[in-house]
This record gives C-alpha cells, sequence and structure tokens, in this order.
C-alpha cells in the first residue's frame, strides 16, 4: 500500500472553549467522509456523548454542536502528513497545525486532551519546544479511543476520559 500526503480536517471550535482535544491525524474513513471520528467503531463519540450529555446517534453536525456548546473544541496536532492506511504508526513527515494562532483565537482554554500516546507525543516533539502554550493550560493524557487501541474496555476508556468533566460547560 503506497503512502499518500494527507491534509487533516479544520479544527472544530465554538469561541471560549474550555477544552481541546487533539488527535494525531485523522484515519481514512473520517478523511474520506470529512468528519472527525467517522470510524463506525471508534468510541469517541459514545465517550463524548456520555461526559457531555448529548446522544452518540444524532447527526454528526448535531453532534458537533453539542460538544462545542459543552465548551470543547476539536483538532490534530498533524495537519498534513504521508501515510499508507490510518494507524500512526505509519506517519511520516509530519507537519503540525498552527497552534499559536489556535490558542490566541481561544484564550479560555483550560486543557488539552491528548487521545492516545500519538498526540501527545508529536505535540510534546513539535509544539511544546516553540513555548506557545499558554501557561493555565493542563495536558491530559488519554487511551485512544481509536479501534486499533482495543485493549481497554469502553467503561475503562470512558473512565479515564471522565477527567474532562471538570473542564465542561
Amino acid at each position: 500500500m503506497a503512502d499518500h500526503v494527507l491534509t487533516g480536517l479544520a479544527p472544530l471550535s465554538q469561541p471560549g472553549a474550555r477544552i481541546l482535544v487533539l488527535g494525531s491525524m485523522p484515519g481514512a474513513v473520517s478523511l474520506t467522509q470529512q468528519q472527525y471520528y467517522a470510524h463506525p467503531r471508534n468510541l469517541f463519540w459514545p465517550v463524548m456523548a456520555e461526559l457531555a450529555g448529548f446522544s452518540a446517534t444524532l447527526p454528526y453536525d448535531a453532534k458537533v454542536q453539542a460538544l462545542t456548546s459543552a465548551g470543547v473544541a476539536l483538532w490534530d496536532v498533524i495537519g498534513s502528513c504521508r501515510r499508507a492506511g490510518s494507524l500512526d504508526s505509519a506517519i511520516r513527515d509530519e507537519q503540525v497545525n498552527d497552534f499559536a494562532g489556535f490558542f490566541a483565537a481561544q484564550p479560555q482554554l483550560a486543557a488539552i486532551a491528548f487521545n492516545g500516546a500519538k498526540a501527545q507525543q508529536s505535540f510534546k516533539r513539535h509544539v511544546l519546544p516553540l513555548q506557545i502554550v499558554p501557561p493555565q493550560v493542563q495536558l491530559l493524557s488519554l487511551p485512544s479511543t481509536s479501534p486499533a487501541h482495543a485493549s481497554l474496555s469502553f467503561s475503562e476508556k470512558l473512565q479515564q476520559w471522565r477527567q474532562l468533566s471538570a473542564y465542561l460547560r
């Protein structure tokens, strides 16, 4: 399988976001559908629906509205990369998104939650050295909601993701 240059999705946010959930780079299904966490076995939407009090079965636009209304913004660390397939381990030549611009536009941001180890690793490597993360922002490590990270059950992932509850509107 050949690798391709991929471009990620635009951030989803409303003014006053308190939490930024960062993935690494959307998978093939998400890129094709132009929707965050579009793979049917990804647990992101069921987890966030439980935490923010909306139905995971809502249409995508309604889920996004419910999530951003709860103070959550979605984005990815990597804005473009080369990758064959959807696995984080296949990512090469990563270029990060414009976090300086995002942080300037979201002064109420209180937490950055990493959806998996690759997101956190890329952020630490490429963004933290720039010293642009506002000092009040907490960095939270969370288990990936990806179906590729199947070592934890839904309830185990949900328990760890409950850290976000303190930041929700």
